[in-house]
């Protein structure tokens, strides 16, 4: 069963997608938000394109673990999603995603112009990863 997990944010969405027996997540792309929301049409592409069965999206707590205005944003768009796509979608806790990605990327020593294209990407990577994780744990 495949899996995509996505990182949602102000301009751009970074997309992710599990191998076929759920144990890794690779990068796939990163999609440009629209006021038109035709992201939307973009992610049912890739979901036909990968056969996804399940999606996770990832949900910016504090750290605290309240969910504050950008989290609630996010539980809009995953219901968005669910109610577009008609397949399972899940929040997962994404607290410092985006840091472990700029992080990753510094120590790999890639480029500002370069990590600003894919740090997206490589969050949602870490938000697949870590459900993907959990799952294996249980």
């Amino acid at each position: 069963m495949k899996i995509m997990g996505l990182d949602y944010g102000d301009r751009r969405i970074g997309v992710a997608v599990s191998d076929a027996l759920g144990w890794t997540a690779q990068g796939v792309e990163t999609i440009e938000r629209r006021r038109d929301e035709s992201e939307l049409l973009r992610i049912a592409e890739l979901v036909q394109e990968h056969n996804i069965e399940e999606i996770i999206v990832g949900l910016p707590k504090n750290m605290n673990g309240t969910i504050g205005p950008r989290g609630e944003i996010c539980m809009e768009f995953a219901e968005k999603l669910k109610l577009q796509l008609n397949l399972p979608v899940h929040l997962w806790d994404e607290r410092l995603t985006t840091v472990s990605a700029h992080r990753t990327l510094l120590e790999a020593d890639v480029s500002r112009k370069k990590r600003k294209q894919v740090v997206d990407k490589m969050a949602a990577i870490f938000i697949l990863q870590n459900y993907l994780d959990s799952k294996s744990k249980r």
